[in-house]
């Protein structure tokens, strides 16, 4: 009778108690609710929508559906970061390593790709041997020994929001900003840190593409880890265009290690950097953002960072020798350069389209149960604003066979407007700073 009230009140207008909201996950996560009745309830919270202390609610019945990590002992500041994601975005695989060797201890939960934005999971699989599916005991060691684990929500956590998020995918209520935020502040919430750093999109390519949606996302997570006695930071970062120049899975690996040994794209690295200033400030670890900077040039120029990665892939499974030999990640057998059909500007790469190419490939998935083909994608070398003559290589197609190559370039026809002048600047990396005391406008 619970679900029934509950959802005739959220579809009327009425508000849900926090007591109400731990029954219902509960009784959710261990099967005594049907998919129909939560169907029906997210929809109702599509439309009507959770205040603040509702939303709050939502998130800690989630969190509390299931274990957490206990990391109490651990004597440093415990940080996470969390992308609404993007394409092109491997910055996780450059951070965690990087803020780790520098005496931040990070538990990174992750998630897999879905839709047109790629999945930090499915990247750390395309190296041989690497599990991102490890017990909470055996990540809370490897947590105490080399300070960092990268792993996928088990179903030890949050369960009731592992069950509601595939749901939402299949009923069309993906774009609500209080479901967003419990479902993101449960689980990092569950991770027991000290701090969190969130990286919200912004821009076409960004499930929020606007920016005062995209900020509301971003206040709605920093309210929520107050109210859980969690400091909580959000950098608005640019998705108009796709981050760095690797798009599909081992290829964003590759350019990972290059960016761990100091050759990583300098829109990517500028990315990092901000948001590593953020985790290591919230963390302990350095005094304001210009000191955690120079700390993380320096972990980067002497070795520190890409070594700290070699340990978490040695300690997961993983092959460490494709540190040295990126050769190691699978290959794919098909590749062809794209070249501009005319002179002029870029005026526009579409990373959506981008995104939706990879898929194409083989390289995304459309269903949670999809395989991934974890060797193509694109390599695009081209950036808005370049100039260009007729034949200038732009890109890179990395395809199965002749059909993955052709799929490649319809997706490069579509994403890269070339014209006789730009029409519009690109949005800047890093444009805003929302915390506690409000939003800052940085560019």
């Amino acid at each position: 009778m619970l679900a029934k009230q509950l959802i005739e009140r959220k579809r009327d207008g009425g508000r849900i108690s926090p007591d109400e909201f731990r029954t219902f996950a509960r009784a959710y996560a261990a099967g005594d609710v049907p998919d129909y009745q939560m169907a029906a309830f997210l929809m109702a919270v599509f439309w009507r929508g959770l205040d603040r202390t509702e939303t709050a609610a939502l998130t800690d019945a989630m969190l509390t559906s299931g274990e957490t990590l206990r990391l109490d002992h651990l004597h440093v500041g415990r940080v996470d970061k969390h992308s609404t994601g993007g394409v092109g975005d491997k910055v996780s695989l450059v951070l965690a390593p990087l803020v780790a060797c520098l005496g931040v201890a990070v538990p990174m939960m992750s998630g897999r790709g879905l839709g047109h934005t790629g999945g930090t999971l499915d990247k750390l699989e395309s190296i041989p041997g690497f599990r991102t599916s490890i017990p909470l005991d055996e990540a809370t060691q490897q947590l105490e020994h080399i300070g960092c684990v990268l792993i996928g929500q088990s179903r030890e956590i949050a369960p009731a929001d592992r069950k509601m998020y595939a749901l939402r995918d299949a009923t069309c209520t993906v774009e609500s900003i209080p479901l967003i935020s419990a479902s993101i502040m449960s689980k990092k919430l569950a991770e027991g840190l000290t701090g969190l750093v969130l990286d919200v999109k912004n821009g076409s390519g960004a499930f929020m593409p606007q920016l005062d949606r995209a900020l509301e996302l971003a206040r709605t997570m920093v309210a929520l880890g107050d109210d859980h006695g969690c400091p909580v930071v959000a950098l608005l970062t640019a998705m108009d265009r796709p981050l760095g120049r690797a798009c599909g899975n081992a290829l964003e690996v590759e350019e990972s290690i290059a960016a761990l040994r100091g050759e990583g794209p300098d829109d990517l690295m500028d990315v990092t950097y901000a948001l590593g200033a953020e985790m290591l400030v919230l963390g302990g670890a350095a005094r304001d953002h210009r000191e955690a900077r120079g700390a993380m040039e320096r972990a980067i120029a002497d070795g520190r960072a890409a070594e700290k990665f070699r340990e978490i892939v040695d300690a997961q499974g993983g092959n460490p020798s494709v540190l040295d030999d990126p050769s190691i990640l699978p290959q794919a057998p098909a590749r062809e350069v794209y070249v501009a059909s005319r002179a002029g500007v870029v005026a526009r790469i579409e990373p959506k389209t981008i995104g939706r190419g990879v898929i194409a490939l083989g390289g995304g998935r459309t269903r949670v149960e999809d395989t991934v083909d974890p060797a193509v994608g694109f390599v695009i070398t081209a950036r808005p604003g370049d100039v260009v003559r007729a034949g200038t290589p732009l890109a890179t197609t990395y395809a199965r066979d002749a059909a993955g190559l052709a799929a490649g370039r319809a997706a490069l026809d579509e994403a890269i407007v070339l014209a006789d002048a730009m029409a519009d600047p690109p949005l800047p990396l890093v444009s805003h700073r929302v915390t506690l005391a409000g939003v800052e406008t940085l560019a």
